[in-house]
């Protein structure tokens, strides 16, 4: 008589699977916490923890739009950290030289960038010419225009309007009381985050319900309600511990709402939309996609188009940011986006992916930077461990698929 136990045998394939799914996000925890004991706390200082967002914000609005150039099919933009010179370089010199209305200035770069992403996606998409070749064209076309723009000078943006635009501080009158001290840490009233945070908690755990009850009532299949209510207290806590860190030091950046505002945007349109879906499906497989009956050139073009938009608002928050744009503003930007995409999960051969795994894997770079920062580790190891996380992500991608046949 044969005995099969595979109730045993399902459980630590769930296990498995489990791990796998969430590896990136264990990588994160695994990080913080060798950090913080590395750094002896320091890590998580509130000043560390919102400079933390400021300091990778541009890398994930960049990651959005290069993922979606990497779900065509493992395609990057190389110009993006060009197109940021640029478009930061025309901003600074409208402000600072020709006391353009900053509104006015963020709408024409915003344009511009655009434009270049047309640009670029009209020659990838229609002409299909490579993407790389493309792109690496753009590198050096628009790091070229934006220094002639700039003059081959550093210049800086005096304007407190345009710089309010990114990088003020919310305060809400009659609940923040906005310190005059030195240090901002000292000031121990600013409640906004706390609130903020607490209605986002609320929207979280009422879409929990909702989601539940929608499933219920379609009859699809759903977790039991521990993993779907456990999910939503461990987020809560989380979005809560980080707000309460803000309000120990300024508050909420207008840098963040923004940030926060492009991630919640693009998460929308790649798995709530048919739209989005498109990029998963060329990349997945561009003949039967197009023998679907939708335009793979369209695709591709609207991809770099978007990448090029997303750089020129990056431009704009780099220059809010720093305070002055050089020809050398924006180097190596690309290649920080492109990283967090992969490491994010983001698939080498393009049709999978997500904005969540991007936020987890920016987040990952950045806690990787200031931990190796504030330990006084110099640049040349800090690219040495950035390099080697990458090539993991990537090998654990492609072996992945090897065992999954995929």
């Amino acid at each position: 008589m044969t005995v099969t136990t595979k109730a045993p045998a399902n459980r630590k394939s769930g296990i498995v699977k489990f791990l796998t799914k969430n590896s990136m996000t264990i990588a994160l925890i695994a990080v913080f916490i060798l950090f913080y004991f590395l750094t002896n706390g320091r890590l998580l200082y509130p000043q560390n923890m919102s400079n933390l967002m400021l300091q990778n914000g541009y890398v994930l609005v960049l990651a959005c739009g290069m993922l979606l150039c990497i779900l065509t099919g493992g395609n990057i933009d190389l110009s993006v950290g060009s197109v940021i010179c640029l478009t930061g370089g025309m901003a600074a010199v409208l402000s600072t030289n020709l006391n353009w209305n900053p509104y006015l200035t963020v709408l024409l770069c915003l344009m511009v960038g655009l434009i270049v992403g047309i640009w670029q996606g009209y020659w990838i998409g229609y002409v299909r010419i490579p993407p790389f070749i493309t792109t690496l064209a753009g590198m050096f076309i628009f790091r070229g225009i934006g220094r002639l723009v700039l003059d081959s000078k550093t210049v800086p943006i005096k304007d407190k309007a345009f710089t309010n635009l990114f990088t003020s501080y919310i305060n809400i009158p009659g609940l923040d009381v906005v310190s005059t001290k030195a240090n901002p840490v000292d000031n121990p009233h600013i409640w906004s985050p706390l609130v903020i945070g607490g209605i986002i908690v609320v929207l979280i755990f009422v879409m929990t319900v909702r989601s539940r009850l929608n499933k219920k009532k379609n009859g699809y299949q759903q977790n039991i309600a521990l993993i779907d209510y456990g999910k939503a207290v461990v987020i809560s806590a989380l979005i809560m511990w980080y707000c309460n860190l803000l309000s120990q030091y300024k508050g909420i950046s207008v840098m963040l709402i923004w940030v926060l505002a492009i991630c919640l945007i693009y998460h929308f349109i790649t798995s709530k939309t048919a739209f989005g879906r498109y990029f998963y499906a060329v990349g997945g497989n561009e003949k039967a996609t197009r023998l679907s009956g939708i335009d793979t050139n369209r695709v591709y073009f609207l991809a770099y188009s978007n990448m090029g938009l997303l750089a020129g608002l990056c431009g704009l928050l780099c220059l809010a940011r720093v305070g002055s744009v050089s020809g050398q503003t924006g180097t190596s930007f690309e290649m920080d986006a492109i990283a967090s995409c992969f490491i994010g999960g983001a698939s080498a051969y393009g049709g999978s992916g997500s904005i969540g795994g991007v936020v987890i894997g920016a987040m990952l770079l950045g806690v990787l930077n200031m931990g190796m920062s504030i330990m006084g580790i110099t640049d040349s190891w800090q690219y040495v461990v950035k390099g080697s996380v990458l090539l993991v992500a990537v090998i654990f991608d492609v072996v992945s698929r090897r065992k999954t046949g995929k």
